[in-house]
């Protein structure tokens, strides 16, 4: 391949560059050009755990009063039936994906598999923009959510009641700042946060417990009051069916428990190719989340319900956003309730870091891989700088308010969990597992009922993610457009027949035909020889060896390169190639040729028929067009220095 010579990189060029794709370390790289880590390093399945609970169990910090809001006294019931839903639903939905896709892409890979071509690429980008909603506002909302609890703390609301934008994007750049530091620093911040914690939820699930069983008349006056609302048990669960759809802000955690499976240590025996340990200890992870989760959300929403009055829960009161908090001061105390506080704080600022784990996990495995992102895109800490500045804008737009964000946040969650339950049907019928088939759809018909019940209920969020899928769609064909011209081959390798062509040709001058071949028959190789001849004035005794390019994918971007040599009609010397678009093929070859052999080589082209336009559409799209002169423009781009350039000619 041409190697061109460039000035050494500045410092901070190499800093930010350094371990390009290391989000893709224990396997699965980012992108052809990355060096993954050997298979067995990474993480303790339950500090990888603590990484993506930050996310998952920071919701306890709202969760227990969302619930309040939506179903009042039926609040505990509603969160049962979540609970089922995780524990019955998500869940082995998530241990399936964990199968089928090991590293790390999620049922997006595995929805990929099943589409080609530009439809395949245009649906994988929908997918990113809801990943993108899910994971930006995550990473927002809790950091809106955070300085909630730290603005509503009573020892500092008369002094910071008016700081809460300013808080906020503090807390997102801290977030961002962490991660340009390294990502081992995030999992051991996420290991002493969620222990910290989880520690301090316990202390206020057994008071609030201890409590509720020793003023026996909470639960008498409870159980009352909702036989008079509801009448029986049938209204009951029909009522917590219906208001669901809202608690469903309850079910994140498993999207980015499958995005940071890369960094989950496995096995020494674990290949890329069959990752057993990753896989199990990875379910070990989901499982151990979702049933601590799910005893968390059942305890706190029960003795929310009992111990808070309804007023409280309602916008301006003590306990909106923070029931849990509300418990810690009324029956610990300020100090514990401080303390309380502070966690709360410091987890919702982290939780932030499981998405950004799982952004920078995701984007990077498709974006540069379709062309439709730079180079820089594969390493870290330029695309930490990019989600971060995001953030701010997001941030900015909604004013650091958590409802406001909260429907494009369930928005962005549902759609990517229904589609992994979708995937996951596809991939059970396929494996022809009947009762897995039945199981998984009835779980994707629950989740594309309460995914359209929220976008009913709350639009704004599949607002949101239209804009966020419309900016990456931009963004991306305007990156791809930009990178056209460049040479998009990783490799270029020869078999024997096609070695012996070409080093027959350096005795002497270098002649290659770009052939389209159609018939492949005697006189379309004669034919085409003497019109190369007449439209160059060349003399007979020149000799060539034709260079024929099939189009395989034109979506994809990069990839390696075959050549194969074989001799048609015992006379003609042809060299076929595969590749997604024929310019760029062709100027790979040129330039391995020359640096293999030391020789100019030349290559010879007929004119288009067409406008210009649409033939660049045609390149664009389809990897074909207006071959000539794109092939010479890649040339350019690839071999600065036009002594060495490969010769293009055209008649």
């Amino acid at each position: 391949m041409a190697t061109t010579e460039h000035p050494p990189p500045s410092r901070l060029r190499t800093w930010m560059l350094e371990g390009l794709s290391d989000m893709g370390k224990a396997g699965g790289h980012t992108g052809p050009h990355a060096q993954p880590e050997p298979p067995h390093k990474g993480q303790r399945w339950w500090r990888v755990m603590c990484l993506t609970g930050v996310d998952y169990f920071s919701t306890l910090g709202y969760q227990p009063g969302i619930a309040a809001l939506a179903a009042g006294l039926l609040s505990p019931v509603a969160t049962i039936v979540l609970v089922i839903v995780t524990l019955a639903g998500a869940l082995p939905v998530y241990r399936r994906v964990a199968e089928e896709s090991p590293h790390g892409e999620g049922s997006i890979a595995m929805l990929e598999r099943l589409l080609t071509f530009w439809k395949g690429k245009l649906f994988v980008l929908t997918l990113l923009g809801f990943a993108a909603t899910d994971f930006l506002i995550t990473i927002t909302l809790s950091a809106a959510d955070a300085s909630t609890h730290l603005v509503e703390n009573p020892h500092l609301t008369s002094t910071l009641h008016d700081k809460q934008m300013l808080i906020t994007l503090v807390l997102v750049a801290l977030l961002g700042a962490v991660f340009l530091k390294g990502f081992l620093e995030a999992i051991g911040v996420a290991v002493a946060l969620v222990g910290v914690y989880l520690a301090l939820n316990v202390v206020v699930v057994i008071v609030g417990v201890w409590h509720v069983a020793t003023a026996g008349h909470l639960i008498t006056d409870w159980s009352s009051a909702l036989t008079a609302e509801h009448g029986n048990v049938f209204a009951m669960v029909g009522v917590a069916l219906l208001v669901f759809p809202k608690l469903a802000l309850g079910l994140s955690g498993f999207e980015t428990g499958v995005a940071v499976m890369p960094h989950v240590q496995g096995d020494e025996g674990d290949t890329e190719e069959d990752p057993r340990g990753r896989i199990r200890d990875t379910k070990k992870l989901l499982t151990a989340a979702a049933l601590i989760m799910s005893v968390f959300l059942i305890a706190t929403s029960f003795i929310t319900t009992l111990l808070i009055p309804e007023k409280e829960f309602q916008s301006g009161g003590q306990a909106n956003g923070r029931a849990l908090a509300y418990l810690a001061h009324e029956y610990l105390g300020g100090a514990f309730g401080t303390v309380y506080d502070v966690s709360t704080i410091a987890i919702l600022w982290f939780a932030g870091a499981s998405a950004m784990a799982g952004l920078l996990n995701l984007m990077p495995r498709y974006l540069p891989r379709y062309g439709m992102a730079p180079h820089w895109a594969r390493a870290v800490r330029p695309m930490v700088i990019v989600f971060t500045l995001v953030g701010f804008l997001v941030t900015w737009i909604f004013d650091a308010d958590v409802d406001a964000q909260g429907g494009a946040y369930a928005t962005g969650v549902l759609v990517l969990m229904s589609s992994a339950a979708i995937a996951v049907t596809i991939a059970a019928r396929r494996a022809q597992q009947r009762g897995w088939t039945i199981g998984f759809a009835v779980v994707s018909a629950v989740l594309l009922y309460v995914t359209v019940a929220n976008v009913v209920e709350r639009p704004d969020g599949v607002k949101i993610g239209a804009c966020f899928i419309a900016g990456i769609i931009l963004i991306s064909l305007l990156s791809r457009l930009a990178r056209a011209f460049e040479l998009r081959v990783t490799s270029v390798s020869l078999d024997d027949m096609a070695e012996r062509f070409v080093r027959d040709m350096a005795s002497r001058k270098m002649r290659f035909i770009a052939n389209e071949p159609d018939q492949r028959d005697k006189a379309e190789y004669r034919d085409k020889i003497e019109q190369i001849r007449a439209d160059n004035d060349m003399p007979e005794q020149e000799d060539f060896v034709f260079v024929e390019v099939t189009v395989t994918d034109p979506s994809e971007f990069e990839a390696s390169l075959t050549v194969r040599g074989e001799v048609l009609h015992n006379r003609y010397r042809v060299l076929t190639l595969e590749s997604a678009s024929i310019p760029n093929a062709l100027a790979a070859l040129l330039l391995h040729v020359r640096d293999s052999t030391n020789c100019t080589p030349h290559m010879y082209f007929e004119w288009t028929e067409g406008t210009p336009f649409a033939n660049f559409l045609r390149f664009f799209l389809f990897g074909q067009g207006e071959v000539a002169p794109v092939t010479r423009e890649v040339l350019r781009e690839a071999e600065p220095d036009r002594a060495r350039r490969p010769r293009v000619h055209t008649g």
